[in-house]
Formats: C-alpha cells, sequence, structure tokens
C-alpha cells in the first residue's frame, strides 16, 4: 500500500473504528474496577474483616496495572500478527478461569502472614484477568494510533478512567444492594468474556496491518519527538506514587475508623480516578498558579486530622475533608503529570512509569509501612514530601526573579513548619503511650492516665478508638469497666446467669480482657483473637486475663473467631459475647444470619447472645433483629452510659430464654426490642450493604436534633 492511500485511508478508519475501541476500553475499564471491591468484600471474612484487606488488595490490583501495562508496552514492539495471536491466547487462557470465585482450599488456616495469603489468593483467583484487562487502555491506544494514523488518543485514557468510575460508584449504590456477591462474580465472569470477544476483534483487525505499516507509524512519530529525559521521567514515578501512596493512606484510615466496605473503599478509589479524567481529558483544566493555594490548604487540613485527631469528629465534616483533600492532591499531581506528558512513541513507556510509581506508592503504605514503622507515620511523611515536591516545582516554574524570592522563601517557611508540627504531635503521641505496635491488623497503644487522679486507667487503643481499659488502684483492678461494665448487657445477662452456679462462656474480641474479669471460680471461658499481638499486652500490660487464669478455665484461641467456631465442635456456652471491632470498624461477617446460625450451635439451647454494636456512624440494630428472626430467637437492646465514661454502651441480647429478659433489669427504659424497617433484608454471607443504615442514622440524629 503506497504512503498516499494509507494516509487517504486513515480518516476512514478513525470514523469507522473508533467506537468499537472506545466500547472496548470502557467495558474493561468499568469490570477492573468492578472486581476490585467484589473480590475484596468476598474474602473479607477470611481475614478477620479488617481494614487492611483493601489496602492489600489495592497494591495488588496496582500491581495488575503495572503488570498489564508491561506487558502492553512489551507487546508493541513485536510484529502485529504475533501480537494479536499472543494476547488472543491470553484472553482465552482468561476466560477459562471464569468464574471469579475464591476456591475453599485457599481459606487461611490462622498462621502465616495475611497480607501474603491476600496477594496469593487474589493472584490465582483473579490475576491474569486483572493483568489483561489493565493492558487493554494502553494497547489499543497503540492500536488505534497505527491504524489511524492519529496523534496519541489521550482521550482513550480518560474515557477508561470514566468507566473506572462508573463502576465504582455502581458497585455500593446499585449493585451491592441489589445482589449477592455470588451473582455477581457470575454476572462479572460473564461480561469478562464479552469483553474478550470485543477484545479479540481488535487484535484481529491490528493483525491485518503489515509490519512496514507499522514500523513506519512508529518511525515516522519517533523522529518528530526525542526521547524523555530520565529526569522527567524520575517525576513520573514520583508524582503518581505520592498520590497513589496518599489514596492508600486515606482509605485505610477512613475503613478502619468507619467499616471496612465497598462503599468507604470505592468513594476515595473515584475521586482519585476523577482527578485522571480531568487531568487527562484536557491538559488545561489544571492550572498550576491558582491549584497551589488549594495544595496548601489540602495539605494543612490533612495535617491537622492528624495532629488534632478530630477524626473522631462527625463523619459529616471528616469525610468531606479528607476527599476534598485527596481530590485536590491528587488532580495536582496528576495535573502535573500531563504537563510532562511524552510523545505518541513514548506513550506505553509513560503509562508504564505511572503505573510504577502506583505501585511503589501503594506498596509503601500497604505493605512496607506496617512492617517498618510502629504508628501511622506514613502519612506525615507523605505530606512532607509531597510539599517538598510541589515546591520545587513551583519554584523552577516560577524563574528566577528575584521579586519572586519572598514567595520561594515563605514557601520553604511553609515546609517547614508543616515538618515540625507533625514532628511534635508525634513525639507527643509516643510521650503518652506506655507501650506502641503495629501489624497488619492495625496500630495498638498502651496509654495511662497520670496516678494522681482517684480513677487512672491504663487504656487500650486500637486506631482512634478504646478497647477498653482497667483501673491502676489496685483496689479497683479487678471491677469489670468501659463498655462491659456490670450495668452494660453483656454484664446484666452474665452477672444473672452466674446466679445460677458456675457458666461457660465465649468472648469474640479479647481486647485487654475485661470480659475475663467476670470468671470464677469452676468457670469456663474460651476467648478468640485474631491479633496475636493483643493477646501479648493483655497478659503482659493488664491484669483480667492472668488473673483469669488462676480462677478458672481460661484458654485464648487465636485465629477469626467464625474460622476457629466453624472448626470446633458445640461448646455448649451459657453465653456468647461478640465485640471484634477494629478501631470503630465493623465485623460485617459476624453480624451476617449465617454467623448467627453458628453462634447458637455453640449455645445451650437457652444460651445467650451478647453482641456489643456500639458506633458512632451506623446503626447495627436492625442488623441483629434480622439476624435474629433468622435463629427464632427474641432480641432486646441495652443502651448504659459505659462506666466512668460518657459513652454510651448498645448491647444486643439474644436468646430465647424469656425468664432471663423478663428480668426487671432488662424491661427499664434503656432497654427496647430490636427492630428493623420492612425493606431492610438483612445481612448474610452474600449481602451486607450498610448505605440503608447510614440513612437510619441519619434520620434518628435529625430527630434527636428536633
Amino acid at each position: 500500500m503506497s504512503a498516499q492511500s494509507s494516509a487517504a485511508s486513515m480518516p476512514e478508519a478513525r470514523a469507522r473504528w473508533t467506537p468499537l475501541y472506545a466500547v472496548t476500553v470502557i467495558v474493561g475499564a468499568c469490570l477492573l474496577f468492578l472486581v476490585q471491591p467484589l473480590i475484596a468484600k468476598i474474602i473479607l471474612p477470611w481475614f478477620g474483616g479488617t481494614s487492611a484487606v483493601w489496602s492489600a488488595a489495592l497494591v495488588f490490583f496496582q500491581a495488575c496495572v503495572l503488570g498489564g501495562y508491561s506487558y502492553a508496552h512489551w507487546l508493541t514492539h513485536i510484529s502485529p500478527r504475533r501480537q494479536s495471536l499472543i494476547h488472543g491466547a491470553l484472553l482465552i487462557i482468561a476466560c477459562l478461569m471464569m468464574p471469579i470465585l475464591p476456591s475453599e482450599a485457599l481459606r487461611p488456616d490462622g498462621t502465616g502472614d495475611p497480607a501474603l495469603q491476600i496477594l496469593l489468593l487474589l493472584t490465582v483467583t483473579v490475576g491474569l484477568p486483572a493483568v489483561m484487562l489493565s493492558s487493554t487502555s494502553p494497547l489499543l491506544q497503540v492500536w488505534y494510533m497505527r491504524r489511524t494514523g492519529s496523534e496519541p488518543p489521550y482521550w482513550l485514557f480518560a474515557w477508561s478512567n470514566a468507566g473506572s468510575l462508573l463502576a465504582l460508584l455502581s458497585f455500593p449504590l446499585l449493585l451491592e444492594p441489589a445482589f449477592t456477591s455470588r451473582t455477581l462474580a457470575l454476572g462479572w465472569s460473564t461480561l469478562f468474556v464479552v469483553f474478550a470477544v470485543l477484545c479479540m476483534s481488535l487484535a484481529y483487525l491490528n493483525s491485518k496491518q503489515s509490519v512496514s505499516e507499522a514500523v513506519e507509524v512508529d518511525e515516522s512519530a519517533r523522529t518528530q519527538a526525542p526521547a524523555p529525559a530520565v529526569s522527567r521521567m524520575a517525576l513520573w514515578l514520583l508524582l503518581s506514587g505520592c498520590a497513589s501512596a496518599l489514596l492508600v493512606t486515606i482509605s485505610a484510615n477512613l475503613s478502619t475508623n468507619v467499616a471496612p466496605i465497598p462503599l468507604l473503599w470505592v468513594v476515595p478509589l473515584g475521586v482519585y480516578l476523577l482527578t485522571f479524567i480531568l487531568a487527562f481529558s484536557h491538559h488545561r483544566i489544571y492550572n498550576p498558579t491558582w491549584y497551589f493555594p488549594l495544595v496548601v490548604l489540602s495539605l494543612g487540613a490533612l495535617a491537622l486530622l492528624y495532629t488534632q485527631r478530630i477524626e473522631n469528629w462527625p463523619m459529616e465534616y471528616v469525610v468531606p475533608a479528607y476527599l476534598a483533600s485527596l481530590f485536590v492532591i491528587c488532580m495536582a499531581c496528576h495535573g502535573e503529570l500531563v504537563m510532562r506528558r511524552p510523545a505518541g512513541p513514548y506513550l506505553t513507556r509513560f503509562y508504564l512509569l505511572i503505573s510504577l510509581g502506583g505501585v511503589l506508592g501503594g506498596a509503601f503504605v500497604g505493605l512496607i509501612a506496617p512492617v517498618v514503622f510502629d504508628t501511622y507515620v506514613e502519612l506525615p511523611l507523605l505530606l512532607v514530601l509531597i510539599a517538598e515536591l510541589y515546591v520545587v516545582l513551583q519554584w523552577y516554574r516560577r524563574g528566577s526573579r528575584r521579586r519572586l524570592m519572598l514567595v520561594r522563601v515563605v514557601m520553604v517557611l511553609g515546609v517547614l513548619t508543616l515538618m515540625g508540627q507533625l514532628f511534635r504531635s508525634e513525639m507527643e503521641d509516643r510521650r503518652q503511650s506506655v507501650l506502641v505496635q503495629r501489624s497488619f491488623y492495625g496500630v495498638l497503644s498502651v496509654q495511662d492516665d497520670p496516678l494522681e487522679f482517684e480513677l487512672a486507667r491504663r487504656y487500650l487503643i486500637h486506631g482512634t478508638i478504646s478497647h477498653g481499659y482497667q483501673y491502676l488502684h489496685e483496689e479497683w483492678r479487678r471491677v469489670p469497666s468501659s463498655y462491659f461494665s456490670k450495668h452494660s448487657g453483656v454484664g446484666l445477662a452474665l452477672s444473672a446467669l452466674q446466679e445460677a452456679g458456675p457458666v461457660r462462656m465465649g468472648v469474640v474480641g479479647l481486647g485487654v480482657g475485661v470480659m475475663s474479669g467476670y470468671v470464677r471460680k469452676g468457670d469456663y471461658a474460651r476467648l478468640y483473637e485474631i491479633n496475636p499481638d493483643v493477646v501479648d499486652i493483655a497478659d503482659s500490660y493488664f491484669t483480667f486475663l492472668p488473673a483469669a487464669r488462676q480462677a478458672g478455665d481460661v484458654e485464648v484461641l487465636l485465629g477469626d473467631a467464625r474460622l476457629t467456631l466453624e472448626r470446633q465442635p458445640p461448646q455448649q456456652f451459657d453465653l456468647l459475647a461478640i465485640d471484634a471491632f477494629s478501631s470503630d470498624a465493623i465485623p460485617t461477617h459476624l453480624l451476617t444470619r449465617e454467623a448467627f446460625e453458628l453462634y447458637f450451635k455453640h449455645l445451650k439451647p437457652n444460651g445467650v447472645l451478647a453482641v456489643h454494636i456500639s458506633n458512632r456512624f451506623i446503626d447495627l440494630v436492625p442488623v441483629c433483629a434480622r439476624s435474629a428472626e433468622y435463629v427464632h430467637r427474641s432480641a432486646r437492646v441495652v443502651r448504659s452510659i459505659s462506666d466512668g465514661t460518657y459513652d454510651t454502651s448498645i448491647w444486643v441480647v439474644v436468646t430465647t430464654n424469656q425468664e432471663l429478659l423478663a428480668r426487671p433489669e432488662f424491661q427499664g427504659s434503656n432497654t427496647y426490642d430490636a427492630t428493623a424497617a420492612e425493606s431492610f433484608p438483612g445481612w448474610s454471607d452474600q449481602y451486607s450493604s450498610v448505605w440503608p443504615l447510614l440513612r437510619v442514622r441519619a434520620a434518628e440524629a435529625a430527630t434527636e436534633a428536633n
């Protein structure tokens, strides 16, 4: 084909095939970002319901994007026919891996590193499909350029991110509330096969292009543009890495202190993708001059959230503050990336380095920081790095005019002030703590009140929430306190049962071991705890558990409580208490109807299930009411003021023991029957949406305000 006839056919090819390229890219992006919250939600119960599952999943999918971009970069440098054959073969293999339902053989046994187990499980289940989906956008952009002779179609990258955003928002708002996880997994697998057919069609078209035509297009563009300098490529890495690390940090913070649920996973990721869409749709959307003060304000807001711990403030203020700051900073990072984008021949290299930066940033926060640091110090380090990087970019952008020297001095002083405030906050936190340590399950700290206080206490803090305390003075040391005091729901139930003699009790969630303070001679207690660090702290820094071991038959069982109970023979408990919150996050897999069914297999016929549901953001009474209905039990809510604090302790007591529920302490004004709206279906292992519960909470707050 002559150059003239080839050039004449380019506009026609562009008009004919553009819709197919666009549809394939959008479908691929939707599938990639639907599978992230879907598969993470499916495996969440296998790893104790901790928010760290999402952090590990984010790192995994960022690695898949890197793998996909690397594959696309390599594939576009061989002949079109070989590209099409290889890509088509891998798509067929990926289709043979459907459906994407994790094998039961991959369930963890409670030993080993959970992060590595999550990465292995995801690799086996969705690794190849995720890599193939990730390669779609850069690969099809190159195929489109070669077939149509156009400039780099960055608009396809923007459309790809638009598809990703659509998928992310639709999952918690539309799909999760309407379908079970299994149905969604099967539907996703079917759509993946449709995507594979679309992609193989484009691969077939690409194979029809001769090697000489592809080389001609590539060489023509390459001679018109020099290769990007090493310094520019280093900036690509830094900018994408900072944005990715900030995304993982903020996602982890929100899901740790609210709930490890798709709703709070996908919103930050949606904001992150929105900045990609805006930045890459048109280079003029980002203006560094007027974004500079917004970046300064955002860095200051995040520093304030970190130093003042105002994440404990109402969610309607804190979440928007986090998300707005994430948007501004990511918009600045991605806008600076677009300003340094390369010419067409270096397109796949550009995307490859962006994805590598994303993996490095995500891995630093999700995998390295929990091992290297004993607190969430990666956030202040990241804020300082972003501030320094942005100041350097502004410094050189503004030139060397003397009248701008004052601006430069102010920028440097601002960075130094930020560093000083963050360092001071970190040192103050350490001075107040007897112990600080971190693992996959989060940051734990032990803190003491001054001894001169009459009721001085020692607390266990997980994230931002107290998980129990013990009085330091000897005469008060054995008194059950906090959410587990004798006038709490669980305290009332257990005290009533102990009137009849020795009891057999189980406790899911050890904390400082306050519940073991109820153990008397002849009692039997089994305490289930997933975090080994919590057991060490309860043994070494508190006395409830050591004293209980001397008084009765007490044993702590390590591992996820549901998995452990599933493996155990019936325990014939008189009472089973469920209190396994991680920071303030909800253990969704411990509140489903299947979980309640399991609990009552381990309880005596008249046994009592006591579920702790105190939460600042979500009303969990309807969940317990529906699960209690499923197992044909009565459910009674008991509200009380936590011992020594002004916090409300809320327990739901579930039982068929009507004699217990008829006692005066369960008939007061602070108790009532647990109910749920007719429209609320309850939670199961396949369905657990908090969206309707957030609306219930908001309605109650409005009623109380009036």
